[in-house]
C-alpha cells in the first residue's frame, strides 16, 4: 500500500467507527418491521431430517422466529452466529431458530455448509437456500449483507438486522429483539450465553494431525485487494472489514483464555464448568434474575422465595437448582451481589444436604 494511502486508511480507522454506522442505518436486507414473512424452501443440512425440503415459514405456522441468512461465511461473523445459535438453543421451547446458507451452487454449497456444521456445532435447524446465492425472491435479501437476521412472530417480521460486516457488537441488540419475540422478559446476557457455549463444546477447540485447531471455521487471511484502497470508498469498506476482524479476534482470546488457568509456568486446561444450565425454562429466568449486580437485598430473597416455591417437591427441578446454583457459585466473582452469594450458597447447602446419596 503506498504511503499517503496507508496515512488515509488509519486516519479512516477513527472516523469510521463513527461513519460507518450511519452508513449501516441506510443498508436494507430482507423485509423489514411490520412485513410479512412469505414461504420459502430450503434443504435440511443436518439432523434427523438431513437431505430432505422444507419450507420454515409454513412449518413453523406463526411461532416466534428467527430467521439467519448467511451470504458469505467468514470469521468475524461466528461469534454473533454462536450468541444467537445459544439464545435460540435455550429458549426452543418458544423461538425457532434456522439458520439458513445462501450459495449459488446446490452440490458445492451443501458440502460446504456440512464442513462448517461439523466445525460450528450449531445446535439450530440448519438449511441450504434452494434459491441460489441470492435466498428467496420474495425475501429481497442484500447480497452485501454477510448477515441478515429476521425475526418474525405470527408470520409478521418484529426486527430485522441487515449486517454488512457483522460482530459481537451486534449481538446485545440481536438478544434483545429476540427475547422480545419470545416473551423473555430476562434474557441472559451475551457474556452468559458465550460463557454457555465454550461450556457446551468444551472451550472449542479440537486439534487436528497437524496441530492445528480443527473445529474452528477456516478462513482467509482478509485479502485487502479486493477493495479499491485508491477510493475512499473503498478505504471505508477496508477498516469496516478490519474493524470485524478485530472484534472477532478479541472475542476468540476472550475464548481461549476463559477456559484456561494460567500457571507460572504453563497453562492449564480447566476441568469442565461444574454444574449446568437450568433447562426449566422459569427456573432458567429466575436463575438469571437472582444473579442480577443491581439487586438489592429485597429483591433477592423474593426470587429465592420463588425458586423454592417453584421446585418444591419436584426432584427434577431441584436437581436443575443445584446444578444451576453450582455453575453460578462457580463464577462468584462474575454474579450477583455479596448479598446474592451468601444467600445462593445457603440455598445449595441445604439442597445438597436434602439429597439422597446417590446424588
Amino acid at each position: 500500500m503506498k504511503p499517503i494511502f496507508l496515512a488515509l486508511y488509519v486516519a479512516l480507522q477513527v472516523s469510521s467507527l463513527t461513519s460507518s454506522t450511519r452508513a449501516a442505518d441506510a443498508v436494507f436486507s430482507g423485509p423489514q418491521a411490520r412485513e410479512k414473512t412469505t414461504p420459502f424452501k430450503v434443504l435440511e443440512v443436518t439432523g434427523a431430517n438431513a437431505g430432505k425440503e422444507r419450507d420454515p415459514v409454513t412449518e413453523n405456522a406463526g411461532a416466534p422466529t428467527a430467521l439467519v441468512f448467511i451470504h458469505t461465511v467468514e470469521r468475524s461473523l461466528v461469534p454473533l452466529l454462536r450468541v444467537v445459535d445459544e439464545f435460540g438453543a435455550e429458549h426452543r421451547d418458544t423461538l425457532k431458530t434456522e439458520v439458513v446458507f445462501l450459495f449459488g451452487d446446490r452440490v458445492a454449497g451443501e458440502a460446504r455448509v456440512k464442513a462448517v456444521m461439523s466445525s460450528l456445532k450449531l445446535q439450530s435447524r440448519v438449511g441450504l437456500s434452494l434459491d441460489g446465492a441470492e435466498g428467496p425472491g420474495n425475501f429481497g435479501l442484500n447480497k452485501e449483507c454477510m448477515m441478515t437476521v429476521v425475526i418474525a412472530k405470527d408470520n409478521v417480521v418484529t426486527a430485522n438486522f441487515a449486517l454488512v460486516q457483522p460482530g459481537i457488537a451486534d449481538a446485545p441488540k440481536v438478544i434483545e429483539a429476540l427475547a422480545k419475540a419470545c416473551g423473555d422478559n430476562a434474557p441472559p446476557t451475551v457474556a452468559q450465553l458465550t460463557e454457555q457455549q465454550t461450556a457446551r463444546t468444551g472451550g472449542g477447540e479440537r486439534m487436528g494431525r497437524d496441530g492445528a485447531r480443527a473445529d474452528r471455521v477456516r478462513t482467509d487471511t482478509m485479502d485487502f485487494s479486493k477493495f479499491d484502497l485508491s477510493s475512499e470508498t473503498g478505504l471505508r469498506d477496508a477498516v469496516k472489514a478490519l474493524i470485524g476482524e478485530v472484534q472477532s479476534l478479541r472475542t476468540e482470546v476472550a475464548a481461549l483464555r476463559g477456559p484456561m488457568e494460567r500457571t507460572s509456568d504453563a497453562p492449564k486446561r480447566k476441568e469442565s464448568f461444574p454444574g449446568a444450565v437450568p433447562d426449566d425454562a422459569k427456573l432458567n429466568s429466575l436463575l438469571r434474575q437472582f444473579i442480577r449486580p443491581t439487586n438489592d437485598d429485597a429483591a433477592v430473597d423474593k426470587f429465592m422465595t420463588e425458586v423454592e416455591t417453584h421446585i418444591q417437591g419436584n426432584a427434577n427441578l431441584t436437581r436443575q437448582a443445584m446444578d444451576g446454583w453450582t455453575r453460578v457459585l462457580h463464577f462468584s466473582d462474575r454474579y450477583g451481589t455479596p448479598y446474592s452469594r451468601k444467600v445462593g450458597q445457603a440455598f445449595l447447602d441445604k439442597l445438597k444436604a436434602a439429597a439422597p446419596p446417590s446424588q
